[in-house]
């Protein structure tokens, strides 16, 4: 290996490091109580090398969620063995209880994320503001698949299931902080309850 690729190497292997150090921190303390010197201790790299990865803590988590949003989309991605015989509503579920496996296994992004707009900050930093991003881009894949499965379902009654699809899935995380649960079974009941509500809208017309 070339000694700027060692160094770039090397220069990544810290970076994760320091994300990893941050979503610690961050998931004990939220944002005011993260700083760069608790990142520092956790991580054990001195605080110029974070400062040479990132401008400050704001742009530091906002790194955090991004790291973690991208690495639950990536799970979604994943092939998934559905059975011959499997209908449309054996896809939904699968597919959502693959999303509820993806949030246990990567949760940084939601629960920062909550955290964020739970404290209603006066200003509106760059993490919240990732946030926010992912969240619109969550909404957007979410609406296409609802509009492939429910492709009878009017525009409105696609966003009311996925309003409902995603106030849901905060509220099962949230659940899962506070006892231990399945979220992949979590996810199944929520299918379940989708498939209902979609049912129902497609019956008032």
């Amino acid at each position: 290996m070339t000694e700027p690729r060692r160094r770039r190497a090397n220069g990544e292997a810290s970076r994760q490091r320091i994300l990893d150090a941050a979503a610690e921190v961050a998931g004990e303390r939220g944002y005011e109580g993260t700083s760069i010197n608790l990142v520092s201790e956790r991580s054990g790299l001195p605080a110029s090398s974070i400062y040479w990865h990132f401008r400050n803590k704001d742009e530091l988590i906002a790194a955090v969620i991004d790291r973690s949003f991208s690495d639950w989309a990536e799970t979604l991605k994943r092939p998934t063995s559905v059975p011959d015989d499997a209908d449309r509503d054996d896809f939904f579920r699968l597919t959502l209880r693959r999303t509820g496996r993806g949030l246990a296994e990567f949760p940084d992004f939601l629960r920062l994320g909550l955290m964020l707009i739970l404290e209603r900050r006066p200003d509106e930093p760059t993490a919240r503001r990732k946030f926010l991003d992912v969240r619109a881009i969550t909404a957007d894949r979410t609406r296409a698949l609802y509009e492939l499965v429910f492709d009878g379902l009017k525009a409105d009654d696609i966003a009311a299931l996925v309003r409902l699809t995603i106030a849901t899935a905060d509220g099962l995380f949230i659940a899962r902080e506070l006892e231990d649960i399945d979220l992949s079974a979590a996810f199944d009941l929520l299918a379940n309850a989708v498939l209902g509500a979609a049912e129902r809208l497609a019956n008032a017309h």
